[in-house]
């Protein structure tokens, strides 16, 4: 090999035969881990994109500066307040994670967060766990767990240092910083405390890497843990929590397109959980606890049928907790208003949905409503740019007499705001800090719309600076994802300046498949539609080409997991569109890993995708637009494939095959190169400055592929 010429494979027949049809997959050899000569191939991969990558050398470390001159390294967030304490983070200057803090609260009524200061510690403030310390030695690591007990005393964290999710969980006594021998492995992440702090909660998953298992463990206790509930159905996975007001603990048990919901109160740890609705095929709903007029009720968030009408977008009932016969309506279905959420405090319920392919917020005041909210009771919290980002942000306290809000755009910094309800003030606690003079005023994002081939309008965001030459087509990052109803809202990103600042225009296709528009927007590119996500795509670009934006010469698309299936997708389907590809952990081989329930995750996402195993027409569906399947000769514009070798989601192998087999096919010329990080998982590398190195190689190669650097 020389630094033109990548490693080739070599070729294993190795059969596969389903419903009729016997495909000869030579590159399949690749999916063992443990063999030496796969680990010798991935790094000889790697070797070439970094001869073919070295020219930007230079290039990554100043976008690297750019990133830590934007950034305020040595910083706080907003402490929220939580029982008796104010809770916050910590980052400084040279250390790749945050600290995680706390301090007294002055006193009951002390609703205001104490004064952000980098450089002076708050009057009592302890540090609960300093991830940097935990992190030492290990190549990665990763947070899962972070729950404190309702009395302060205790904490429960989880911590990954491979890169598989599967985390470690362990108890620390806030009093005495003693962490204690109660530690428990393979967990999946999570922990909830009971209310009387007697007891934790977590989660195992199975072989599937499916979350499957609740368990109560008694802390300090030499007793075996007790399985609380066990789904053995593969379809679903598992996950816990509680009520905002703390009264209930929560099981959710949900399939793509079912849910089922368990509550117990929390003052009764080891009492059974009880089925809110039960299980119903087809119907997803969630729930929290709320008191309207002094009595409980649930307030449930769901997508039932009435009256012939399914409420596809989601409708609002409430449920009282005495007598769930008595159940009735709040919120009507809307096709125009995609209900997700519902947040209930004391005095408050806020609503979370999207409209105009945009997430917004509002506000019901309980003390102004005589009964029950209805829709028109709710005040949305509005801001000046249209294209943006509003939510809920991070409120633990039930009886808060004041809400904090989170507010972002492609062009305003996240900033963090407290909401009186009663009067509308505002109050800006903090706005993300971009040093260097960060002037946004210099940017502007608009919304286009392109027309696909069976004439649905595809919205396309683009974000770019104010002196952008528009007389002519100019480099453009064209970005999408379109799986799972994930949307790509509005949101700011200091990272993106390198190229926005470069004349680069950054582009977000909207694709169906996604939620931006609607449930319906999701059903309409999942399963035996999906290919209208790629089609979407690929009008999209070429929408961008017509209204002169860019060129061919000048286009770089980028899609990550199962954005990178959409970038296999769209390399067979329009290649000439694009200058280059980049994707990130790709899920190009979706055909056999959905075929193989031993794989992990595999059976949950028949939901998403179909189950080819079963079903030939599915088969026949997906083999016509799995990316692995459909490399075929043709000239591939330049492509880079990330992917990483712990990952339990998209496997290593998928991205290893794809690019085996493109490169020998490819009639281009152009380098299609494949880079694995040999520790890590799904998300990539871990710890910040790590994290703005991959950046960096990134941004370099987008610039290099649109042309920006001249």
């Amino acid at each position: 090999m020389s630094e033109s010429t990548p490693p080739v494979a070599k070729k294993v027949p190795a059969p596969r035969t389903h419903h009729g049809d016997t495909v000869v997959d030579e590159y399949e050899w690749l999916r063992d881990k443990d063999d030496p000569e796969v680990i010798e191939y991935l790094r000889a991969q790697n070797a070439y994109t970094e001869a073919q990558t070295a020219s930007l050398a230079d290039l990554r470390s100043d976008i690297v500066a750019e990133i830590r001159s934007r950034t305020q390294e040595t910083d706080m967030s907003v402490p929220t307040r939580s029982g008796r304490y104010w809770y916050f983070t910590r980052t400084t200057e040279g250390l790749d994670y945050a600290t995680r803090c706390r301090a007294p609260i002055a006193g009951d009524d002390d609703w205001t967060p104490p004064e952000v200061t980098i450089d002076e510690r708050l009057p009592g403030e302890e540090i609960l766990l300093d991830s940097n310390a935990e992190a030492k030695g290990h190549d990665f690591f990763s947070l899962g767990a972070l729950s404190v007990s309702h009395d302060g005393r205790w904490l429960a964290y989880s911590t990954d240092v491979v890169g598989d999710e599967r985390y470690t969980l362990r108890i620390k006594n806030l009093e005495t910083g003693e962490v204690l021998p109660d530690v428990i492995p393979e967990t999946a992440g999570g922990a909830i405390w009971s209310l009387d702090a007697r007891y934790v909660f977590y989660l195992t998953v199975d072989d599937a890497w499916r979350p499957d298992t609740v368990w109560r463990h008694e802390v300090g206790a030499d007793v075996p843990d007790v399985r609380v509930y066990h789904e053995p159905d593969e379809r679903y996975w598992v996950g816990m929590g509680t009520t905002l007001s703390d009264e209930y603990l929560v099981i959710g048990v949900g399939s793509k397109i079912t849910a089922e919901v368990l509550v117990l109160r929390a003052d009764d740890p080891t009492g059974e959980f009880v089925s809110i609705t039960g299980r119903v095929e087809g119907v997803e709903y969630s729930l929290e606890h709320a008191k309207i007029d002094g009595r409980d009720y649930f307030v449930v968030v769901h997508n039932e049928e009435r009256d012939g009408v399914k409420a596809v977008d989601f409708a609002v009932d409430v449920v009282p907790v005495d007598d769930p016969s008595a159940r009735r309506e709040m919120i009507g279905h809307d096709p125009a208003r995609r209900i997700e959420d519902v947040d209930c405090f004391r005095d408050y319920l806020v609503l979370s949905y999207r409209e105009g392919a945009v997430p917004r917020v509002a506000i019901a005041d309980l003390r102004r409503i005589d009964g029950f909210p209805s829709i028109d009771d709710f005040v949305e919290v509005r801001f000046d740019q249209e294209l943006a980002s509003a939510g809920l942000g991070a409120n633990a306290e039930w009886s808060a007499p004041i809400l904090r809000i989170g507010y972002t755009s492609f062009v305003d910094p996240i900033e963090v705001i407290d909401l009186d309800v009663a009067t509308g003030e505002r109050t800006l606690l903090r706005r993300q800090p971009v040093l260097g003079g960060y002037d946004k005023d210099a940017y502007t994002a608009v919304r286009e719309w392109a027309v696909a081939a069976d004439g649905t309008r595809v919205p396309v965001s683009l974000v770019y600076r104010r002196d952008l030459d528009r007389s002519r087509p100019a480099p453009l990052l064209l970005y999408g994802y379109g799986s799972y109803e994930t949307c790509l809202d509005p949101g700011f990103s200091v990272s993106r300046l390198s190229l926005l600042d470069r004349g680069v225009v950054m582009a977000f296709a909207h694709v169906r498949g996604g939620g931006e528009m609607g449930r319906l927007w999701y059903e309409h590119g999942k399963t035996l539609t999906k290919k209208n996500t790629f089609t979407d795509f690929v009008d999209v670009a070429r929408h961008l080409l017509d209204r002169g934006w860019t060129s061919p010469q000048q286009m770089v698309a980028e899609g990550g997991s199962a954005g990178g299936l959409l970038m296999g997708a769209v390399l067979n389907l329009a290649p000439e569109l694009f200058n280059g590809v980049l994707a990130a952990v790709p899920f190009v081989d979706a055909l056999n890993s959905i075929l193989d329930p031993s794989l992990p995750l595999t059976v949950i996402e028949w939901d998403e995708w179909g189950d080819p195993l079963h079903d030939p027409e599915v088969y026949r569906y997906m083999k016509s637009y799995t990316p692995y399947e459909n490399v075929e000769p043709r000239d591939y514009p330049a492509i880079l494939a990330e992917t990483s070798l712990n990952d339990t989601r998209v496997l290593f192998t998928e991205a290893a095959k794809w690019v085996a087999r493109l490169q020998e096919v490819s009639t281009s010329g152009n380098p299609i190169m494949l880079k694995t990080e040999m520790s890590a998982g799904h998300g990539g590398v871990s710890g910040r400055y790590k994290q703005w190195e991959e950046t960096a190689f990134e941004l370099a190669w987008i610039l290099q592929q649109t042309g920006a650097l001249g």
